[in-house]
């Protein structure tokens, strides 16, 4: 994989404790906060947290469980998208608003009940790009089986928002017998992913920084929630919890696992898929692909008995690259570490910041 084992000949070092870089010595906000890294954490932890939390909130989950009545929990997430360009390959910004909202509910175990849509728009942004932009949203909801049941318009001036920005809020529901979550992992689980990594975040910086580069290469977004759900039933409490690796891409993924678990998780670099492209595409703009953002794309861990029936069902419903791409160690010192394809091993932590901006 792409720079993760150039520098790396030591096979069984001892794992090193992880430091937290510095932070920035500015008091106001940069880009890189918003980048889902150390920057995000840090942000949240010292300015929101203190001021908003609470006990649900401060779980920091993609969707939020609220107090359940009948059989089912209600579940609710939000989020905002801010891509640019608004349309790349293989997909736009209506697109990966309703991919990443349906998602964040289904990796928490939920079944979409409806969508709520905002639009920003500024002003000169063509009707047709915006009539685009609506078709968009309008087959994705579709095929994830849901519906935009509300929503906001706002305009603001000339060349603000560069043309669009979308914020969508979701609403589902998790069975009461459905438990996920960080609580839940055990020793001896294992990482299943569904298919390659870093097509979302490699198809957007090429068409921002290399527009003129004709590249196979297309985004990965699209709803996840029939695909999680049929999971759920097949395997049931056998997944212990899911996360879709967007922004800090696996490994943010995997280093939140290890920290908010407790466990030490490994991850194994031959076995993690990657397309011959995206590995050429990550060459040329420098990047690590563990760190590049997925939009189609969700982790699981599984009972170990479970996983291979899990990557067999993945293959089934049509994602043939699926894989077990690593363990949960039975050492609680919350740390995660690289299998090289050398038989070296290094030290994953969360992304300081982001290696790709606005590309969600």
């Amino acid at each position: 994989m792409n720079r993760l084992s150039d520098d790396l000949t030591v096979k069984a070092a001892a794992p090193l404790p992880l430091r937290r870089q510095p932070l920035p010595t500015s008091h106001d906000i940069v880009l890189a906060h918003g980048g889902g890294g150390q920057l995000t954490d840090d942000l949240l932890e010292q300015t929101i947290l203190p001021r908003l939390g609470n006990a649900t909130l401060n779980q920091l989950l993609d969707s939020a469980l609220l107090p359940s009545f009948g059989q089912d929990r209600p579940t609710i997430t939000i989020d905002s998208y801010v891509v640019q360009p608004w349309r790349f390959p293989g997909g736009d910004i209506g697109r990966l608003a309703v991919s990443g909202t349906v998602n964040d509910l289904a990796v928490n175990g939920a079944r979409a009940e409806g969508l709520a849509l905002s639009l920003i728009i500024a002003e000169g942004f063509a009707r047709t790009d915006l009539e685009v932009v609506l078709d968009s949203i309008a087959s994705t909801v579709a095929e994830a089986g849901v519906q935009i049941v509300t929503g906001d318009t706002k305009v603001v001036g000339r060349n603000q928002a560069d043309g669009i920005y979308i914020t969508t809020a979701g609403v589902g529901r998790r069975s009461r017998e459905q438990h996920l979550g960080f609580d839940c992992v055990q020793a001896g689980d294992m990482l299943v992913v569904n298919g390659p990594i870093g097509e979302h975040g490699l198809a957007v910086m090429l068409a921002r920084e290399m527009p003129h580069i004709d590249s196979v290469l297309r985004s990965d977004a699209a709803p996840l929630n029939h695909l999680i759900q049929s999971c759920l039933k097949c395997l049931g409490n056998q997944v212990a919890f899911m996360r879709d690796p967007t922004r800090s891409g696996l490994a943010g993924v995997a280093a939140d696992l290890a920290q908010h678990s407790g466990y030490h998780v490994t991850l194994d670099e031959a076995r993690i898929p990657v397309r011959p492209e995206a590995r050429h595409a990550a060459d040329m703009l420098g990047l690590d692909l563990l760190e590049v953002a997925n939009e189609g794309k969700v982790v699981f861990v599984v009972r170990p008995e479970a996983a291979a029936a899990l990557v067999r069902h993945l293959q089934d419903l049509g994602h043939p690259r699926a894989a077990i791409i690593g363990s949960v160690g039975h050492a609680r010192d919350g740390m995660c570490e690289l299998l090289t394809h050398i038989g070296g091993r290094r030290i994953i932590q969360k992304p300081y910041g982001e290696q790709l901006s606005r590309i969600c």
